[in-house]
């Protein structure tokens, strides 16, 4: 099988070295989830991701008659798309969580205006299915590798270091290898990732979610999942309270307000949020539990936010809702759905 597609792969190398576009689309398909995720890792936006994957490929294809195969295509791409991502980091500011955008507030009915720009880390829809990963390893570090908290941890890390941490530990690569893609020396990798190790292991949580998950077993998670969409669903706030750790957090970027802790979280919840009804469909985001949030209008339910929640001991830590509607419009779910009775 793998001799079958390297076979493949060297048929459609060859012809579009030849510039058959058609090869050259074949040729990088199977890699362009792995670069868009290497993208977003690097840059904490779906948007930003997706220009820097399009400005890759177009380098790529340009230069793709000198690519000789001193090394794998996908060490190739993954190097101009490397190089890409931190041309576009030195020149936009880096996105950043609420809580690092100013203090909580108090005022369940002052949000703010919105703050627009570049400046809000975005969630990550999540497009591997069970069945897509053959190696469970593999998939649980690539789960691991887009927490939100992980990726949040990312954007403090100077774009080189940035690189590094997920060249050496996301990917694999060796320090060599690494040296290569970004043009230094196995030393100034080494360097680096250890200064990319102690400051994302400050801006981290003890454990993953991957591991807290584990800790909750299947049976577990789809319980906290069912209680909490029925408990928002009925707008019932003492249920979804007990679903919260007493210090846990509402964020909802591009809106500037945040609510930390269980009493104001439930004040925002009570007074805010269930003026309307909603209805929420469950799916995974960030490799996490997340949900398309339906907005109803008393025709149907619009698609509001997206909600991800990120969970210590079993409790819910924190709520990261998103708002923007251009955010939420890139997540694969329907715009509206009907009521239940419709």
């Amino acid at each position: 099988m793998a001799e079958a597609e390297g076979a493949s792969e060297e048929r459609l190398l060859a012809a579009a070295q030849q510039g058959d576009e058609t090869a050259f689309e074949s040729l990088v398909e199977r890699y362009r989830r792995e670069l868009h995720a290497h993208c977003y890792r690097m840059l904490g936006s779906i948007q930003d991701a997706e220009d820097a994957v399009q400005e890759s490929l177009v380098a790529a294809w340009r230069g793709l008659a000198g690519f000789q195969g001193r090394s794998s295509l996908r060490t190739w791409l993954l190097r101009i798309t490397t190089n890409v991502c931190l041309r576009l980091s030195a020149r936009r500011p880096r996105r950043m969580l609420s809580f690092e955008h100013g203090p909580p507030r108090s005022d369940v009915h002052d949000l703010g205006e919105p703050v627009t720009g570049p400046v809000w880390l975005e969630p990550w829809p999540d497009d591997l299915t069970a069945d897509q990963e053959s190696d469970p390893a593999a998939a649980y570090l690539r789960r691991e590798s887009v927490e939100l908290a992980f990726v949040a941890a990312l954007q403090h890390l100077p774009g080189t270091q940035r690189a590094v941490l997920i060249l050496r530990e996301v990917l694999g690569f060796t320090a060599a290898e690494v040296a290569e893609i970004l043009g230094t020396t196995p030393a100034s990798v080494n360097s680096a990732l250890q200064r990319a190790r102690a400051t994302v292991r400050e801006r981290t949580p003890r454990r993953t979610q991957q591991a807290e998950l584990a800790a909750l077993g299947p049976d577990g998670r789809r319980a906290l999942v069912e209680a909490f969409a029925t408990a928002w669903e009925r707008a019932d706030v003492p249920a979804l309270l007990d679903l919260l750790a007493e210090d846990a957090r509402f964020t909802m970027p591009p809106l500037p307000a945040w609510f930390d802790g269980r009493r104001d979280v439930g004040r925002f919840l009570a007074e805010r949020v269930f003026a309307t009804p909603w209805r929420l469909v469950p799916m995974t985001v960030n490799g996490q539990p997340g949900f398309a949030c339906y907005q109803g209008d008393g025709e149907r339910f619009r698609l509001g936010a997206v909600n991800v929640l990120n969970l210590r001991d079993g409790r819910i830590r924190w709520i990261a809702g998103f708002v923007d509607p251009e955010v939420v419009a890139r997540f694969p779910v329907p715009a509206e759905i009907l009521p239940p009775d419709r």
